[in-house]
């Protein structure tokens, strides 16, 4: 049986530490793995293949081919085996109106879930923003949905505290969208992120942060948008 890859393992225990520092609801890490994984890295017990993802799993090779790219400082990037659709992944987009990824279709997407109350998550921020900055555009976006709850008062002073400039104000105060993530076998806690193709279909997963500004980075967006 196949155990989780040892740097995801250990980036989720000191982000689950991290976390626990900082205070806030107890959401990092609430079913640690217990070695009932399954061969794709996701959890034990995560939905049954739908028709959609049935036609995700097509881009197998191409989930591969980034498991090869996944290097340094993203070296934690678990390949999708096989691809999952995640086009109904519901969240509110920055106009405040709900939206799902299916309405990012036409672009690859790494989705970041992210609070105010998890120190990961606020120490990737601005790396993510950067890597929206260097590489965001009509092909590629870093989506970071924060999901405290309550009014949008506390995120949006935290991102405007630590300069924030170029990522959209993606949200879902409900959990729901972290609920549903973690139903499917993708998320431990949080900060969780997922690399989805332009057609809303998963090709890689991680769960605590990484160095989303490296070159590691930017070379592994590049291969995944074919670049």
């Amino acid at each position: 049986m196949k155990k989780l890859h040892l740097p995801a393992m250990r980036l989720v225990l000191l982000a689950a530490v991290a976390g626990a520092i900082a205070g806030g609801i107890a959401v990092y890490v609430t079913n640690a793995p217990s070695g009932n994984t399954r061969p794709d890295g996701q959890l034990a017990g995560a939905a049954a293949p739908s028709a959609a993802d049935k036609t995700c799993a097509a881009n197998a090779e191409r989930a591969r081919a980034l498991a090869d790219a996944a290097q340094g400082e993203v070296a934690a990037m678990l390949p999708a085996d096989p691809p999952r659709n995640l086009a109904d992944l519901a969240f509110n987009g920055p106009d405040g109106a709900p939206m799902t990824v299916a309405d990012l279709s036409g672009k690859t997407v790494l989705m970041n879930l992210w609070a105010t109350w998890c120190a990961p998550c606020r120490a990737e921020m601005p790396a993510l923003d950067a890597l929206q900055r260097d590489m965001g555009g009509e092909e590629f976006e870093v989506v970071a949905v924060n999901v405290d709850t309550g009014d949008d008062t506390k995120p949006k002073a935290f991102l405007s505290d630590i300069g924030i400039e170029t990522l959209a104000y993606y949200r879902d105060n409900t959990l729901g969208l972290f609920n549903e993530v973690k139903k499917r076998g993708l998320a431990l806690g949080l900060p969780v992120t997922l690399l989805i193709d332009a057609q809303g279909c998963l090709l890689a997963h991680m769960n605590g942060p990484a160095e989303w500004a490296s070159d590691d980075a930017k070379t592994f967006i590049r291969t995944a948008i074919g670049e």
